[in-house]
């Protein structure tokens, strides 16, 4: 299962998830499916892989990780427990994902292309460093442009489709506000902007970080799928675009980013036991 994030006081919920909480879906699926939902569609193994976005919480503070030591690889797993990670999607999903949606998203990914596209992605979610995989995306898509494949396309269409609201870029910039401010005030640092003036100051870079999502989604899909045939990717893509997928990838994209945010909160809040306040 694709998902478009995979690297970054009182926990606020994201506006696309309190809209879907309130209006809980006539037959929700039970907690039992929901389980076997998340190893069906790999999203189990997704929600993992947030433990890897810890690595960019000091680099958002200016701090070297270096200086935490043992202490900071302790810390990040107890906040990036994945148990604890896979409770919370299960408690919002039970409120949140139709039956319907559920079964739909599921008879595509037991299939055989199904289950060979998870297991191709688990591998790739499961990649702590992204540096190479990104190099080696980037080679893939710079000769497929060179042979004028269609298949760069297909890929493009592919994240659209996982992420046809474009909430990534809004998601990305929430979690460095809320993080940013729950650093402030456990007094990890001395922050001298509000909340409005940080999100100012990233919407001031908003094309750059758009243009690097993109890219990044791209390189990584054709990492991911190099071993698939051009006619599987459509196939894939087009499974991705109809109405039900797209419902599920709306809900579980909102998941992700709320967890995200959730672990990156308490993250600052923990952090105050590791270091002195610095300014930022």
């Amino acid at each position: 299962m694709r998902h478009v994030l995979r690297r970054c006081a009182p926990l606020i919920v994201l506006p696309v998830l309190a809209l879907l909480i309130a209006t809980t879906p006539a037959r929700a699926a039970d907690r039992a499916r929901i389980e076997a939902f998340l190893t069906t569609t790999g999203f189990d193994v997704a929600l993992d892989s947030i433990a890897f976005a810890s690595s960019s919480a000091p680099e958002m503070l200016g701090v070297d990780p270096g200086v935490f030591g043992s202490d900071w690889k302790r810390l990040t797993q107890e906040v990036f427990d994945t148990k604890t990670m896979r409770e919370i999607a299960v408690s919002i999903l039970e409120q949140t994902l139709s039956d319907e949606a559920l079964t739909h998203a599921v008879e595509f990914y037991a299939t055989d292309l199904g289950q060979r596209l998870v297991e191709a992605e688990n591998a790739s979610h499961m990649i702590e460093d992204d540096t190479v995989k990104q190099q080696d995306g980037q080679a893939i898509v710079a000769d497929l442009v060179k042979e004028g494949s269609q298949r760069v396309e297909s890929l493009k269409r592919m994240n659209r489709a996982i992420d046809s609201s474009g909430t990534a870029l809004r998601a990305l910039q929430e979690i460095q506000v809320r993080f940013l401010l729950a650093a402030s005030a456990a007094g990890v640092v001395d922050l001298k902007m509000d909340a409005d003036e940080l999100r100012a100051m990233l919407r001031q870079n908003e094309a750059s970080m758009r243009s690097a999502l993109q890219l990044s989604a791209l390189a990584g899909a054709a990492y991911t799928y190099q071993d698939f045939s051009d006619e599987d990717v459509d196939t894939y893509v087009e499974a991705l675009e109809q109405p039900l997928m797209q419902e599920v990838y709306e809900l579980l994209n909102a998941v992700q980013y709320e967890i995200m945010a959730g672990r990156f909160e308490i993250l600052a809040t923990r952090m105050a036991d590791l270091h002195p306040a610095q300014d930022i």
